[in-house]
């Protein structure tokens, strides 16, 4: 049987620039060599697309960006992707995880894995997110949006302190602070202004971190079996402040990572509702993991985000979430694969003429 051709991009120009090739080794590690064929596209850091090989891809965040651009060479967008059966985008944060890259796959006509335009930018963006989780009856946090640093300290007069200050459409925690005293509060914003035009000022509070795996197509009948499916709960016990961008890939014992998360039944089943709840509201697709806090006072639950292109690294959430629940790596990457094939196929028979 001939193999299916699958394309994976990678890099990209944004601040998750070097986690995106790590997660991009899994992918790699993964795809099986009887069913696919494929290639490795590295988008540099200024936006610029190189035909690459694997074998340069390493383990480890920041150490394969030399070895790509030595061993690279420049192709055209539309060149790469003719090429492709299905594209594999392994990119984080903006312009590969908000919507542009999907839309440009959109308009190359080319299957690709995980959530579409509208998806991916309800996702990333942490406002919009809100807003749609809230019209969803998804529990929300106060917080404010801040679009000049000047108008940040009567926002946050409003919220009290502690609050996190996060760049609205940012991921892997890049640009996030927690502000505890109010001399904090600008050096956070400047810091979360330099990753973006808008940033969230949200309320703070003594909370462990739940997350959750979801899987399939939010749209199929029961018991097809790529129906939208949600994993078993885990935490992350960061041994710092919080789960910042240094304890999840730079510092080994940065944080405790518990599959399943050690909460009671009625907790974790409540977080798997609200989960496929949020996936639902955001109009996702394919692949997504879910991130809540719980109230370390009272058990309460507050939505926190959907990251619509989840880290793939050997320590991240989403593969070891499903791994847990019985799903392996290989059999996680080709049930991606094959979602995005049935979307193509179904969005290929809509009309587009009167």
């Amino acid at each position: 049987m001939k193999k299916l051709r699958v394309l994976v991009l990678c890099g990209g120009k944004s601040a998750e620039h070097a986690v995106s090739l790590v997660s991009a080794r899994t992918v790699w590690d993964n795809l099986d060599p009887k069913r696919y064929e494929a290639k490795l596209v590295y988008i540099d850091r200024k936006g610029s697309w190189r035909s690459s090989h694997c074998k340069l891809l390493s383990g480890r965040v920041g150490a394969s960006e030399k070895a790509l651009m030595a061993g690279s060479r420049p192709v055209a967008p539309f060149a790469a992707l003719a090429w492709a059966s299905v594209v594999f985008p392994v990119l984080h944060g903006p312009l590969g995880e908000d919507g542009t890259m999907q839309g440009l796959l959109e308009l190359a006509e080319i299957p690709y894995v995980g959530c579409g335009v509208l998806g991916s930018a309800s996702g990333m963006d942490k406002e919009v997110s809100k807003r749609l989780g809230v019209l969803a009856g998804l529990p929300i946090l106060p917080y404010a949006v801040v679009r000049h640093p000047d108008h940040a300290p009567a926002l946050a007069r409003r919220l009290g302190l502690p609050l996190f200050v996060k760049p609205a459409r940012m991921g892997s925690s890049v640009g996030i602070t927690k502000v505890t005293t109010q001399d904090r509060l600008l050096p956070a914003v400047r810091e979360a202004f330099r990753y973006d035009d808008k940033v969230i000022l949200e309320k703070g509070l003594p909370a462990r971190e739940i997350e959750c795996a979801l899987l399939g197509d939010p749209w199929a009948r029961p018991g097809d079996p790529l129906e939208l499916k949600a994993s078993i709960c885990g935490e992350i016990a960061p041994r710092s402040e919080f789960y910042s961008y240094q304890a999840k890939y730079l510092d080994p014992e940065g944080a405790e990572l518990k599959v399943p998360a050690p909460i009671p039944a009625a907790s974790a089943r409540r977080v798997r509702e609200l989960a496929l709840l949020a996936f639902r509201a955001l109009d996702g697709y394919g692949m997504a993991r879910a991130d809540f806090l719980l109230d370390k006072r009272t058990g309460k639950l507050w939505f926190n985000e959907v990251n619509t292109i989840p880290g793939f690294t050997e320590i991240s959430m989403y593969p070891r979430l499903w791994q847990a629940s019985g799903v392996a790596t290989p059999e996680l990457i080709d049930r991606l694969i094959r979602l995005a094939l049935r979307r193509h196929r179904a969005r290929a028979k809509l009309k587009t003429a009167p």
